[in-house]
């Protein structure tokens, strides 16, 4: 098939890319380029592609995939608090605005990168998929609304689908240094301190970068009547985790690492657990295959190789709130999250 893959230079896209490409498919890939700068170890996997906003993609841009996966958005609650409206711009309308331009052009399948993130304030019972939307940040909100507008989208001839995925973690050639795994990780390979930022208190679904990765290649090649307008939360049952439970995992991981608590370290509203029991039944193929413990021993393999500093975890490398606040700062991206003419890349 001929897939084109929005954001396809970020976190998760640059492990979706390979994947599709060892299955056979011809690949094009859609993005910004906003962490081209960011991440670690191995470099992406070369790919074709159109440096441009979701918000700017017509038609003529479409014309003759048969699928395409959205993952372009604002991807983490501190970077979309930052400008709600962006957020919301980038998240809905944008993902909107693709949808609609694809099923213009013929476009058959629409595979969205969603979140459990638009679940938000639940407690401690596992829910499926049919559980009401709570979202607690804009992100989850932007999740609700792009569901909802796609979902009003679906034709007999232009079928959406939904992966609302778990909060991720593992290595990606644009490694983030601020999702919990990735994070407690870093920490205690750079300081010997597993240091958590809340209680550690709330429940977090968490799934490993290559698991969500594998679940959009197989809701490309699955048959019709098994993904249209179907939501999936992404992960497994099993690997549903209380934040200190995590850190308990990495210290043990983390040779001579122990936890300790950053400063004003309270309660966190966002705590849901999930049932990923759909997904395993419906998609066997995306069966997750990785376990929070294999993750994070994957990260600290790649942290010590790489000699991480606490520097390094901290700064805009690794973190995307503060690689996006340096280059607004200095000029080269406005508040919408637009290139300005002064931008050059290398």
């Amino acid at each position: 098939m001929r897939v084109l893959v929005t954001g396809h230079a970020g976190y998760i896209g640059t492990v979706l890319v390979p994947m599709l490409l060892e299955r056979g498919h011809v690949v094009m890939g859609l993005d910004t380029f906003l962490y081209e700068r960011c991440g670690i170890g191995r470099r992406p996997v070369p790919l074709p592609a159109l440096r441009m906003d979701t918000r700017d993609v017509g038609a003529t841009h479409l014309g003759g995939f048969d699928a395409v996966i959205d993952l372009a958005a604002i991807s983490n609650d501190p970077l979309g608090d930052l400008n709600a409206d962006t957020t919301f711009d980038i998240n809905h309308r944008g993902t909107v605005n693709v949808a609609r331009a694809a099923r213009e052009a013929g476009v058959e399948r629409f595979v969205y990168s969603s979140s459990c993130s638009l679940y938000g304030a639940h407690g401690n019972a596992p829910i499926d998929e049919s559980a009401a939307f709570r979202p607690v940040t804009p992100y989850g909100e932007s999740k609700v609304l792009a569901e909802r507008d796609l979902t009003a989208l679906a034709t007999d001839d232009f079928s959406p689908v939904f992966l609302r995925n778990a909060t991720a973690y593992g290595v990606s050639p644009r490694l983030r240094g601020d999702l919990v795994v990735n994070n407690l990780t870093g920490y205690a390979v750079a300081t010997g301190e597993v240091l958590l930022k809340s209680d550690g208190t709330p429940w977090r679904p968490l799934v490993h970068v290559e698991d969500i990765a594998r679940a959009m290649v197989a809701c490309v090649e699955a048959p019709r009547e098994r993904i249209h307008c179907e939501a999936f939360n992404v992960g497994a049952t099993s690997e549903n985790y209380r934040i200190r439970d995590v850190a308990e995992i990495v210290a043990d991981v983390v040779e001579g690492s122990a936890i300790g608590f950053g400063p004003g370290a309270g309660p966190d509203t966002r705590n849901y657990r999930v049932d990923c029991s759909k997904l395993a039944e419906v998609l066997p193929d995306a069966t997750p295959r990785w376990t929070v413990r294999d993750g994070a021993e994957q990260l600290r393999r790649l942290y010590e190789a790489e000699g991480m500093t606490r520097e390094w975890l901290e700064g805009p490398r690794l973190q995307r709130l503060r690689h996006v606040r340096a280059l607004m700062d200095s000029g080269v991206l406005d508040g919408s999250l637009r290139w300005q003419p002064t931008e050059v890349l290398v």
